[in-house]
């Protein structure tokens, strides 16, 4: 039965090629990704899936299902296909959504055979709002009995780790005035905005070695000569775990309290971005999937990355076992969110990771859906986690 999504890749391998080629020339901001919609899902229902589109209000989302002649697991893959402004698809999203949409028709042409249920998720502006966000939280995954997404990269790596993440707007109000003839009548909201800034400095030296916090200042002020009353910070506060997100949040929202209460200043707190949680992998999932992804070809996969960054995918991650495993593009050394990144998506070696990304994806739904211990020992991995 894996031959046959060999063979198979075989016949929709330029198929995908075109798809990918055609997303490199059309790059979509996120919640954008018109173009890249249509073209993902009119392939899709060309090979009998049934497809949904604007789930969760978000327009250019969509979800595709192939459901198999008898029961059987559910397999569920992402597609990301959000480009980046002034760089296009230097993220290789062109490469994510084809591979995706690849390992879910490859599933669709056994699992009449075996049983089951494929599900290719469609899930926009990864790179700025994801979606994946409120889709976990309105329960979309949780039919999935597994989850994945293959990124691409310089080289193979494992599935790792991500950071969790709040962003977090704190706006102060002040009161205008001259700064010079009468400042006694003005509350200074940039007062607010630099305690904050030396309160979180302070914080630091509490604070466990994986916490990152890093913020800008949008706004504060527009004269020199004239007492700002209003002033605007944002802030990325990160860690490994939720849970210690949560923790140093909260004594974040204290000291900024604290600024407004020493300036006289008012405070509103928001958050100015969705919430991601970090990447929980499946290691029992991402062993089976490393070995597949020999079977498709590659020759080295890299141990898993300490990654401090964050992704919507960790809000997938804990709703059901999954992975986000990186493909090599035959070029070490590679950087992420540039030109030469976005190009070597379009290169032989783009069109390899292309290739073993989408079997290597195929051949891990087929194992999960054809051994049923491993599928339970995957789910014993993901429920101990939880606890």
């Amino acid at each position: 039965m894996e031959q046959q999504l060999f063979d198979w890749m075989d016949q929709i391998e330029q198929d995908l090629l075109d798809i990918r080629t055609h997303l490199f020339e059309n790059p979509e901001l996120g919640d954008r990704e018109f173009i890249a919609q249509e073209t993902l899902v009119s392939y899709l229902n060309k090979h009998a899936f049934t497809v949904e589109t604007g789930l969760v209000g978000r327009p250019t989302s969509f979800k595709a299902i192939y459901e198999g002649e008898k029961a059987g697991p559910t397999i569920g893959i992402m597609a990301e296909y959000d480009a980046l402004p002034g760089v296009g698809h230097g993220c290789g999203h062109n490469l994510i959504a084809t591979m995706g949409i690849g390992a879910g028709i490859l599933l669709s042409k056994v699992i009449d055979e075996t049983g089951g249920t494929v599900i290719v998720y469609g899930t926009p502006a990864e790179e700025t709002n994801g979606a994946k966000v409120p889709m976990a939280d309105e329960g979309m995954f949780d039919v999935c009995d597994v989850a994945m997404m293959v990124h691409p990269a310089g080289v193979s790596a494992k599935s790792g780790e991500s950071l969790a993440m709040d962003a977090i707007e704190f706006r102060y109000e002040g009161k205008t005035s001259h700064a010079a003839a009468s400042p006694e009548e003005g509350i200074n909201a940039l007062d607010s905005v630099i305690q904050l800034y030396n309160g979180i400095n302070a914080l630091r030296q509490h604070l466990k070695d994986d916490v990152r916090i890093h913020g800008v200042i949008t706004e504060g002020g527009q004269a020199a000569n004239v007492v700002p009353d209003l002033a605007i910070s944002q802030f990325y506060i990160r860690a490994k775990e939720r849970r210690d997100v949560n923790d140093v949040v909260a004594k974040v929202k204290k000291i900024a309290e604290g600024a407004a209460l020493m300036t006289g200043a008012t405070l509103a707190m928001r958050n100015y971005e969705l919430s991601y949680d970090n990447m929980i992998t499946n290691q029992t999932l991402s062993n089976i999937y490393a070995e597949q992804l020999y079977k498709a070809g590659e020759t080295e996969i890299e141990e898993a990355r300490g990654g401090l960054g964050s992704m919507d995918i960790g809000n997938v991650s804990h709703r059901v076992p999954a992975i986000h495993p990186y493909i090599g593009m035959g070029k070490a050394g590679l950087v992420a969110h540039t030109t030469a990144f976005r190009d070597q998506t379009m290169t032989k070696a783009g069109e390899l990771a292309l290739r073993r990304g989408a079997l290597s994806m195929a051949l891990t739904g087929l194992k999960c859906i054809t051994d049923p211990e491993l599928l339970a020992e995957i789910k014993r991995e993901f429920n101990q986690r939880k606890k």
